[in-house]
């Protein structure tokens, strides 16, 4: 395939991210909810917002494989066998959404081979569409973006949630110690800022592959790094709604390496 075919998911993720942000806003704070098996939270919109944009993709690429963690059709793993896949968390932060709470995105990412190209990612909060991917550049709607390179200091702002693995604590109490942070209930959110220039780095304990498929290729646009701490999760090879939570880092060099060195498992 060519670098056209890649520029023609790129432009279609965006027109069918774009395409639900209405439906977003119209049901924010009133979208009945229920706790699945595994204690998250699921909306009906995180349904509809996952057919949606799956339904308008497969128009354009059929041969495509669809992940969302939303819409898996077994609770098994699934093998990544495409050449282009996309993977989609419909409202990344729907516990903020329900409760009418601003931090929540939709977050969609494209994946070459295995690797991440392109993310695209709807803002909530600040009602921006945030996207691109390495060689695109980093987009924060209307403005070019990039990490930080400032060296890290104890007003670093760094983006943290509590790990839900509570022996994992002292990590997390080490982060607490260093820096000033952010706690948004947006991992996608999270490392997207980093991406921005918004948050000078972030770190996270409980996160899935879907929190992160779409973020990781803006902040790498940004000149950003991401690294993981408990396996390497590229080039994808499965899909697995059970797989194990990711530990990771992000932000400029220096930040990964000050993170690292504070979280040490």
């Amino acid at each position: 395939m060519s670098s056209s075919d890649l520029q023609l998911r790129v432009e279609a993720a965006k027109r069918a991210v774009t395409a639900q942000t209405e439906l977003l806003h119209r049901e924010f704070g009133r979208a009945e909810s229920r706790w699945k098996s595994d204690g998250t939270r699921v909306t009906a919109v995180d349904i509809a917002i996952s057919e949606n944009i799956f339904r308008e993709l497969r128009r354009q690429f059929p041969i495509d494989q669809y992940f969302s963690e939303e819409l898996a059709d077994t609770d098994g793993p699934i093998a990544v066998t495409s050449r282009y896949s996309w993977v989609l968390d419909p409202i990344d932060g729907t516990n903020n959404f329900a409760l009418g709470i601003p931090h929540c995105a939709i977050s969609l990412g494209l994946i070459q081979e295995g690797e991440p190209v392109y993310g695209v990612v709807y803002d909530f909060s600040r009602r921006t569409l945030m996207h691109g991917g390495p060689g695109f550049g980093m987009h924060d709607g209307d403005r070019r973006a990039q990490v930080t390179t400032a060296i890290p200091h104890r007003e670093s702002l760094v983006g943290l949630h509590s790990p839900s693995d509570k022996s994992l604590l002292p990590l997390a109490n080490s982060v607490l110690a260093n820096f000033k942070i952010r706690g948004l209930g947006s991992a996608t959110l999270h490392l997207a800022y980093v991406a921005a220039g918004l948050l000078d780095g972030c770190v996270d304990y409980n996160v899935k592959i879907w929190d992160l498929a779409a973020a990781i290729p803006l902040c790498r646009a940004g000149g950003g790094v991401v690294e993981f701490l408990n396996g390497e999760q590229f080039p994808m090879r499965t899909f697995d709604l059970k797989m194990k939570r990711i530990i990771y880092v992000a932000g400029s060099p220096a930040m990964c390496a000050r993170l690292k060195e504070l979280t040490r498992l």
